[in-house]
């Protein structure tokens, strides 16, 4: 860790989609211990400390902060793990700079998930006054409050309750700063990413009412409460919070292994699966995750269009076991046998006659099989 960057935790295979998870003011990424290993075994995982909690230094933010700033630090840290693009979990604050990214830097998420959180905190005057007083006396008196806050009667996570007590009090005040002054309201249905909303039905600080907020302005977004949770739900309710997270974030693989059959055909997706291994599992998922639930999903192109374009590409390489693959998908997607050959006579122009004379005996034989 450098002195510019978050204090942060990274798990599971680097090759994995990336997800970063953001902490609650007050906690540490500890907040995550019985989740994120679990999510770790699908997706390279993130977990990061504010300014003067756990590891991180407190002179990242200071009086006046924003959730802006934090979300910044957050963008700084993902770039020095070369994370261009990532999903996102956070609880309370961390689920507000969640917010804050999916509005103002969307094209770095790829899914969100906000938990116990909300577009505002009730106005500046409260954050004032807690600002003010750990300001003033620390935070031990505050801390012995924190099981009230965080949990169900009877609940409590010794380490999360030292990490509130032993947090630096200036940074702490700064994210105070940073919640009285944040407010979303106006702008929550610009958000466009996939959007999770988890709330706990005994959460006193954010409760299901902010979430549902949040769930009837974002497009599409959904909304799942939580029975027996406060505040703190990933620690409280850890497998419920973890049953969410994964149909949420795991939504791409699926409806991406749908898009793959749709214009592949059960049969060779049938034998992909068949011929899949250990060694090609993560392939095979990579495959439907990204080329499938994300390029072949996105509205810009159609399909016709985007069968077309893939024709000429694997033209352009020389990749004929492929092209017949994709002359099939094609007829599926809508074009006809004198589009694909249209598309084809295109090719010998820019890729060359001799690769357009090996597609087109390709193409022929495929439509023949086809009748």
């Amino acid at each position: 860790m450098t002195e510019k960057l978050l204090n942060h935790r990274a798990e599971g295979p680097a090759s994995a989609p990336p997800l970063l998870l953001g902490p609650s003011l007050g906690t540490s990424y500890a907040l995550w211990d019985k989740v994120a290993p679990e999510l770790s075994a699908t997706h390279r995982v993130v977990r990061w400390d504010l300014p003067g909690h756990g590891g991180s230094p407190a002179g990242l933010i200071g009086p006046g902060a924003t959730v802006g700033d934090l979300a910044g630090l957050v963008l700084a840290l993902a770039d020095s793990l070369g994370l261009e693009r990532f999903a996102y979990a956070g609880v309370s604050l961390g689920g507000a700079v969640g917010l804050h990214l999916a509005v103002h830097h969307p094209e770095r998420l790829s899914c969100l998930a906000v938990i116990c959180s909300s577009a505002h905190f009730n106005g500046a005057k409260p954050w004032e006054e807690r600002a003010a007083l750990v300001r003033r006396e620390g935070l031990a008196k505050l801390a012995e409050s924190a099981d009230a806050r965080w949990f169900t009667p009877g609940f409590t996570v010794p380490r999360l309750v030292a990490d509130h007590r032993d947090a630096d009090p200036e940074a702490y005040a700064a994210c105070c700063d940073a919640l009285g002054a944040f407010d979303l309201r106006e702008r929550l249905a610009e958000i466009t990413v996939p959007t999770l909303l988890i709330a706990g039905r005994q959460d006193p600080a954010t409760p299901p009412a902010h979430l549902r907020e949040i769930a009837d302005t974002v497009p599409g977004a959904a909304l799942v409460e939580l029975p027996g949770a406060s505040h703190l739900a990933p620690a409280e309710r850890p497998e419920a919070v973890l049953t969410a997270l994964r149909t949420h974030f795991d939504g791409p693989a699926r409806r991406g292994m749908e898009v793959r059959r749709e214009v592949l055909g059960d049969a060779h997706v049938d034998r992909a699966q068949a011929r899949q291994s250990p060694f090609t599992a993560r392939y095979q998922d990579f495959i439907s995750r990204y080329a499938w639930g994300e390029i072949w999903t996105d509205p810009t192109l159609s399909r016709r269009e985007r069968s077309m374009i893939t024709l000429t590409a694997l033209v352009a390489h020389g990749h004929y076991d492929e092209l017949a693959m994709h002359v099939r998908a094609a007829r599926r997607n809508g074009l006809t046998p004198e589009e694909i050959g249209a598309v084809l006579l295109q090719t010998a122009v820019y890729c060359g006659v001799p690769a357009a004379n090996s597609a087109f005996a390709t193409a022929q034989r495929v439509l023949e099989e086809e009748g």
